[in-house]
């Protein structure tokens, strides 16, 4: 990088860095304050929040890395602007009057204290095993890419510099949560949202005209075509399709985008932080609206790089662009067309994605261990102890992180071909119970937690099956009964046989009394209840969804 380049990412540092000491300068007085920001939040940083904390190592490594091999594959789950629409017009409403601060809490509310305490472990060992570790692993590679550092000498000894970048990334996120709580999140994105962007669109337009526009770009990536007849710019493959078959493609990312954007903890406690109801559906707004960029701004110059290698260079005879790997996509854009300083402002956007996303999930893991298990062990505490053990808590998560780093450098790359697989286990059953449980104040406690039960061990047995499959027989039963199946096929199954569990068990079960979940399902919000959500909006929000709804819908058409 040039001597411009390091300026502009030390300024886009002092601006971090000014954030977080007005934050620090705030104190906070207990839980609520720590953890949802004092349930302060405007739309702004609610939005801003959403997106930044949503853009992490997987897009950076592996959207641009989906481009560059299988084009518009994986675009069907960066186009879920509706979902957010969702969070904020259908699960607001529910999770405000509630005034929780987990969804599991939310889950004890809906169902019982088992379910809560189920859905908490699931939640954080996920986080530090798949998040935390796939967003830390990423970070080192890029950095090391992006920098064209292999090793730096310290006392003599050469230290590679993939640790250099991955523990520092931790460690530097790592304070400034532990420090700032919630609130360093939120403020913090809103400088680190524009940045991204900024630095991305740059990446997007030179792309476009490297490759000689958009036309060309297009005729390139329709000239890769599948087996089964699809092109890179098929949003729509085959039922052949090993991959992403359109028959499981809708559904199945439908199902993982309801799980991520309307019942995970890591994103909604952004909307847990705003001010009220109009605040919290406006960030949803907002939020959705930013969702509309990464496809263009990860995905396609993902499909910008795989044309640069197609397209041979008049000068030197030689591709325009060679590239290490599909997941070196997006670093190996970096170096190669920005001048000085867009270099700087680019290398600042992928910091503040990583460290964001890292952000966001330590303090989500921190708030689920204070909340849902230490504040049940000990319940008279003061509220300063609790915001002391969720420093404590979020200084572990750390520590885990930075342990896992070793495990993820020797595994990293086949955990990170597992990842949407883990999330399409982990998502169907949780989906599930969450909706049954909104919609339906039949759904009683025990369909509730065994719901949970029923989808969390089946979606951890085909994951385990799937580690071993080499040494499984492909005519075996156990074979054609779990592991035959396309990874979004099996997904949906998991999905309706959760929901036909629950319905049964709740025909056999005792409903929870009606007044306890007033509020909290379809059709039992009190007439005040209801007039305090139709005055949390006005046309414009309405109009603004509509807007969104309809871009999403000129895409798919598009590339149908």
């Amino acid at each position: 990088m040039s001597i411009l380049d390091w300026i502009i990412l030390g300024l886009f540092f002092l601006g971090l860095i000014g954030i977080i000491f007005w934050v620090l300068k705030q104190k906070e007085k207990d839980t609520s304050d720590y953890f949802l920001a004092g349930r302060d939040a405007t739309w702004i940083a609610i939005g801003a929040s959403i997106f930044a904390s949503n853009i992490g190592s997987e897009h950076l490594v592996g959207l641009a890395g989906a481009g560059a091999e299988s084009g518009m594959a994986m675009a069907h789950w960066e186009m879920h602007g509706w979902m957010i629409l969702m969070l904020g017009w259908l699960f607001v409403p529910f999770y405000a009057r509630s005034r929780v601060f987990t969804m599991p809490e939310f889950l004890e509310r809906r169902y019982n204290p088992q379910a809560r305490s189920f859905l908490s472990i699931i939640s954080i060992v996920s986080y530090v095993l798949t998040k935390v570790a796939v967003t830390v692993y990423a970070g080192g590679v890029v950095f090391k890419d992006v920098f064209n550092i292999d090793y730096v000498t310290f006392f003599g000894y050469d230290i590679d510099f993939f640790w250099i970048s991955a523990i520092g990334l931790v460690v530097l996120t790592g304070l400034y949560t532990t420090f700032g709580g919630m609130k360093a999140v939120l403020y913090t994105s809103v400088l680190q949202t524009p940045i991204l962007l900024i630095g991305s669109i740059a990446i997007l337009i030179l792309g476009i005209v490297k490759v000689g526009g958009w036309n060309e770009l297009m005729e390139i990536t329709r000239a890769n075509v599948t087996v089964h007849g699809d092109s890179m710019t098929s949003l729509m493959r085959s039922h052949h399709d090993p991959d992403f078959p359109w028959t499981g493609v809708i559904l199945g990312s439908a199902i993982i985008g309801f799980w991520y954007w309307c019942t995970d903890q890591f994103i909604v406690q952004r909307v847990l932080s705003g001010r009220d109801m109009t605040q919290a559906r406006r960030g949803a707004i907002f939020g959705a609206y930013l969702k509309l960029t990464p496809v263009f701004i990860f995905l396609i110059p993902g499909m910008i790089a795989y044309a640069l290698t197609q397209k041979i260079d008049p000068a030197t005879g030689q591709p325009m662009l060679n590239l290490a790997s599909n997941d070196a996509a997006f670093s190996t854009l970096v170096k190669v067309l920005l001048p000085k300083g867009f270099t700087g402002i680019v290398v600042g956007g992928i910091l503040a994605a990583l460290m964001s996303s890292l952000a966001s999930l330590f303090n989500s893991s921190a708030m689920l261990f204070t909340i849902d298990f230490y504040k049940k062990y000990k319940p008279q505490a003061s509220e300063k102890h609790y915001v002391f053990v969720g420093r404590i808590a979020t200084v572990v998560i750390v520590i885990l992180g930075i342990l896992w780093i070793p495990v993820m450098k020797g595994i990293g790359k086949v955990l990170y071909e597992y990842l949407q697989d883990v999330q399409s286990l982990l998502a169907p059953g949780i989906a599930a119970v969450f909706l049954l449980g909104v919609l339906s104040k039949k759904t009683t406690p025990a369909a509730g937690l065994w719901g949970l039960i029923i989808g969390f061990t089946l979606g951890m047995l085909r994951l385990g099956l799937n580690i071993f499959s080499g040494s499984i027989e492909e005519t075996s039963f156990i074979y054609k009964l779990i592991l035959s199946h396309n990874w979004l096929h099996y997904e949906i199954y998991l999905f309706i046989l959760v929901i036909i569990s629950m319905v049964i068990i709740s025909y056999f079960t005792k409903p929870k009394d009606p007044l306890s979940i007033i509020g909290l399902t379809m059709g039992s919000a009190t007439a005040e209840q209801r007039a305090e959500t139709r005055a949390s909006y006005n046309h414009w929000d309405v109009i603004n969804s509509i807007i969104i709804i309809t871009i999403i819908l000129v895409f798919y058409a598009y590339f149908w």
